[in-house]
C-alpha cells in the first residue's frame, strides 16, 4: 500500500512537512454510528472503533461535517423513520446500514446468520444501500475473561446436572446473550482454549465483515487520500528544487521508486474491486508471468484514455498500467537471468 511505503519513507526523511503529507493520507476513516433507539448503535459503534483504520463514534443529531461514511444501524425490520433516514443521509454521504442482533432472525434453515444473510440482502432492495448483518454484543466484548469462567463452570453443572446459580446465568446473558451463551457451551464443552473462544465469537459477530465493507465503501476516498499525497508531495519537491538539500531529489526517486509504483497500483486495484468494474486485476497479481503483466498493462492504458470513463478512473487505470508495467519489466529481466 502506498500509505507504508510513505510512511517508511517519511521516516527515513525526518522532514515535518513530509510527516504531515504521510499522517493525512493515513488517517483512519471517520465512521459515524445513527440509528433508532434501541437498536444498539452504542455498541455497534464501540465495536468499530477498535478496527485498524477506523474511528467510530456514535451520533444522535447532527453529523460531523468531516464524516467519511456513515453506519445506520436497524435491528429485526425496515421501519418506515429507516428508510427515511437513510434516503437522506445517502443523498450526502456514503451509508452502510448495519443489521444488528443478527441472532435473532431465527434459528430456522442454516441458522440465525444465514436468515439475516438473506433478509439483508431483502433490506438492501428496499434501501437502495448495502447492508450487512452483525451480532454487536458479541463484536463489542469488552473481556473474556470473567464470561470463560463463567461458561466452564457452567458446562461443569451441566456435566453434572446442577443448577446453574441465577448470579451466573445472568451475567453470562449480560456478556453473551443467548446465542452466545449457546456457541461458548458448545465450544467449551469440545475443548475450545480461552483464545479459540474469543476467535470464535469474533467470526460469529461478522464484525469483519462489516469493517471490510467500510474500507470497500471508502475505497474511492482513500485513493484520492494517495492522488493528493502524490501531489503535495510534487508540489513540495518543485519548491524545494533550488534550496541546496536533497530533499527534491529524494522526492522524486521516491515516487519513482518500483515499489511505490507497485504500492499506487495496488490501491488502484482496491478501487476497481470496490467499483465492480469488468476485469478488474486479480489479488496476487504481483507473482502473474511477463505475459500476464503487459497484457493488463495494455488492457488498462486503452481504459486510461477512454473518455466516456471520471477523471479518477482514468488516473486508476494508468496506475495499474504503469505499475503492471514495471512488474512486467521485473519478471523479464529475472526470467532472462534465469
Amino acid at each position: 500500500m502506498f500509505v507504508d511505503e510513505l510512511a517508511r519513507f517519511a521516516a527515513g526523511v525526518a522532514d515535518a512537512r513530509v510527516t504531515t503529507i504521510a499522517e493525512t493520507v493515513a488517517a483512519p476513516l471517520r465512521v459515524e454510528v445513527c440509528g433508532r433507539r434501541g437498536v444498539g448503535c452504542s455498541t455497534v459503534a464501540r465495536a468499530l472503533d477498535r478496527a485498524d483504520g477506523i474511528r467510530a463514534a456514535e451520533v444522535r443529531s447532527r453529523f460531523h461535517p468531516d464524516a467519511d461514511v456513515v453506519v445506520y444501524v436497524i435491528a429485526e425490520v425496515v421501519k418506515p423513520e429507516d428508510s427515511e433516514a437513510v434516503g437522506a443521509i445517502s443523498a450526502r454521504l456514503p451509508v452502510l446500514v448495519v443489521l444488528n442482533k443478527a441472532d435473532l432472525a431465527g434459528f430456522a434453515g442454516e441458522g440465525p446468520i444465514a436468515a439475516a444473510r438473506a433478509r439483508c440482502a431483502e433490506f438492501a432492495g428496499l434501501l437502495g444501500v448495502p447492508v450487512q448483518p452483525m451480532i454487536g454484543l458479541l463484536a463489542a466484548l469488552d473481556d473474556l475473561d470473567d464470561a470463560w469462567g463463567d461458561v466452564r463452570e457452567l458446562v461443569a453443572l451441566l456435566a453434572a446436572a446442577n443448577p446453574v446459580p441465577v448470579e451466573r446465568r445472568r451475567r453470562l446473558l449480560n456478556s453473551l446473550d443467548l446465542f452466545g451463551t449457546a456457541l461458548a457451551v458448545a465450544a467449551v464443552g469440545k475443548g475450545y482454549s480461552a483464545a479459540q473462544l474469543r476467535a470464535l465469537l469474533r467470526q460469529a459477530s461478522c464484525v469483519d465483515a462489516v469493517v471490510a465493507k467500510i474500507h470497500a465503501l471508502c475505497a474511492e476516498l482513500r485513493y484520492r487520500r494517495v492522488l493528493d499525497a502524490v501531489a503535495a508531495l510534487e508540489a513540495l519537491a518543485v519548491c524545494e528544487s533550488c534550496s541546496g538539500d536533497r530533499l527534491a531529489e529524494r522526492i522524486t526517486r521516491f515516487l519513482a521508486h518500483d515499489d511505490t509504483v507497485v504500492a499506487r497500483m495496488a490501491d488502484a486495484t482496491d478501487l476497481v474491486h470496490a467499483a465492480g468494474l469488468p476485469d478488474g486485476p486479480r489479488s496476487g497479481l504481483v507473482a502473474d508471468g511477463p505475459d500476464e503483466h503487459l497484457s493488463r498493462a495494455v488492457r488498462w492504458q486503452r481504459y486510461s484514455v477512454d473518455s466516456s470513463v471520471g477523471d479518477v478512473q482514468r488516473v486508476c487505470a494508468a496506475d495499474i498500467a504503469r505499475g503492471s508495467l514495471r512488474l512486467w519489466s521485473r519478471a523479464g529481466v529475472l526470467g532472462a537471468s534465469r
